[in-house]
């Protein structure tokens, strides 16, 4: 499924199962919550502090999902067809960055 299609499954699902989009301030307020829950998890999974036992059945794919939804939903009402959007910033970072990370001393 591309992105495009994405856009369209979840319009169609919020047509079918949901009353309407929430507004933009509240899928705002909505992402950031779900970004939350990602670093949460990353912090505890990948990053220096204890898991919790309560998260150790939290699925990083899912929280992902979650992220991805949202945003897709923020596309929908604010009229971004996100499949143009993210083509156009791979070719614009292509460009920009062609030789940036090889070049980094950092990263070898």
């Amino acid at each position: 499924m591309n992105i495009e299609n994405a856009q369209e499954a979840v319009d169609e699902w919020i047509k079918t199962h949901g009353v309407r989009y929430f507004n933009e301030l509240t899928n705002m307020a909505q992402l950031t919550e779900e970004v939350g829950e990602v670093a949460r998890i990353i912090a505890r999974r990948y990053g220096e502090q204890s898991e919790k036992e309560s998260d150790k059945d939290k699925d990083l794919g899912e929280e992902l999902a979650d992220v991805l939804f949202v945003v897709l939903c923020l596309a929908n009402q604010t009229g971004i067809n996100l499949q143009e959007s993210f083509d156009k910033k791979l070719n614009l970072k292509a460009k920009r960055d062609h030789n940036r990370h090889q070049s980094n001393k950092k990263l070898k």
